[in-house]
């Protein structure tokens, strides 16, 4: 995707990431029953000329079935991106309409992150980002290798702050 053309002047991009690939595990689980019930279905399906609509019908609905429990979950992974760049914290999500919210380095006051068990086995956490203004507090699921994260949103924050104190001089 074409970042640096959605970026303000003297901004740079540095970390584009998706939520982790587990939460795409329930969708690809539903995608196997899906699919051996639909063989199964049409292996006891008796041959002959009565079993054409019936067949048709198992397959009509698991395609409904992979598509509603697949297709959009991947594509709802695929298209939600969380963009770290020099100046603020990015989060764009959605598949045909789309939402961003963005929230300035200079606003972001506290930045944590937890991670459970099965969090840490699969290199995953919750990041906890805390903001002066409206709207307070964002806490984003499933972020990937989020102590990398956390620690490079805290050094932005740092090198941000900086960096305007050096303008006021």
């Amino acid at each position: 995707m074409g970042w640096a053309d959605q970026l303000a002047d003297g901004e740079q991009s540095v970390l584009v990431v998706h939520p982790h690939w587990k939460t795409v595990l329930w969708p690809i689980a539903g995608f196997i029953v899906v699919v051996v019930v639909a063989a199964v279905l049409l292996v006891v399906i008796p041959a002959g000329r009565e079993a054409g609509p019936a067949r048709i019908a198992v397959g009509v609905i698991a395609l409904v079935a992979l598509v509603c429990w697949l297709l959009i979950p991947l594509l709802r992974w695929r298209t939600t991106t969380y963009q770290l760049t020099s100046r603020r914290f990015r989060l764009r999500r959605g598949i045909l309409a789309r939402s961003g919210r963005d929230f300035p380095l200079t606003r972001i006051s506290d930045v944590s992150f937890s991670r459970g068990l099965i969090d840490r086995l699969l290199g995953s956490g919750r990041l906890v980002i805390e903001s002066a203004g409206e709207h307070g507090q964002l806490v984003l699921t499933e972020i990937p290798e989020v102590e990398r994260v956390q620690a490079t949103l805290f050094q932005l924050v740092e090198d941000e702050q900086q960096r305007l104190a050096r303008e006021e001089r």
